[in-house]
């Protein structure tokens, strides 16, 4: 069995591409769909999360989030009007699912809350890094986009960690579970 050159995914060029390997558009599209759902996503955990933490002293530090998040959301949608790329059909699940999941940690606390958000971010730091190197020089606005976007994450999971994410109750299991559904949504997004 042949092996692909130096990394388990092909660059976006179609270098070392294999026989039912996508194509380097429909990377491209995948790539664009599930950013948008993971965007979309993000947006309903941070409305979530307010819904229970308004007029505490997280709220300032949500909405801030939530808006950089919607920011996000809307480059996306008007990339996948602009590319025609078909959004994922599980969209109504994650804004449902993202909504219960916002409030559901944060119903346990704004600590609880802080490690969710600490965790989605850690996994969309890790996909947004794949997906920049998978890119290399080609499709530099998408590219830019993304390394943008994963910075703005990052500073996400910065804040959530100096806000106590760490110190929330049962932040462990917390945590690997969101981490396990974060990775599961990206799955299933890219694909459905």
């Amino acid at each position: 069995m042949a092996k692909r050159p130096n990394s388990t995914k092909p660059k976006i060029t179609g270098e070392g591409r294999m026989p039912g390997d996508p194509t380097r558009d429909q990377m491209i599209e995948s790539m664009i769909r599930v950013d948008h759902a993971g965007e979309h996503g993000a947006v309903r955990i941070y409305a979530g999360q307010l819904a229970v933490l308004t007029g505490t002293n997280a709220e300032d530090s949500i909405r801030e989030m939530a808006e950089q998040e919607q920011r996000h959301l809307d480059t996306f949608d008007t990339m996948v009007a602009e590319r025609q790329v078909r959004p994922t059909a599980l969209a109504p699940i994650w804004h449902v699912a993202g909504y219960a999941l916002g409030a559901g940690t944060a119903l346990l606390g704004p600590k609880a809350a802080m490690a969710c958000t600490q965790a989605v971010e850690e996994v969309i730091d890790e996909h947004y890094a794949a997906q920049a190197d998978q890119l290399g020089e080609d499709e530099k606005e998408l590219r830019e986009t993304i390394e943008e976007f994963r910075a703005d994450e990052r500073a996400h999971r910065d804040k959530a960690i100096a806000e106590g994410a760490e110190e929330a109750p049962g932040y462990e299991i917390l945590t690997g579970a969101v981490k396990a559904g974060s990775k599961l949504a990206i799955w299933l997004s890219s694909r459905i």
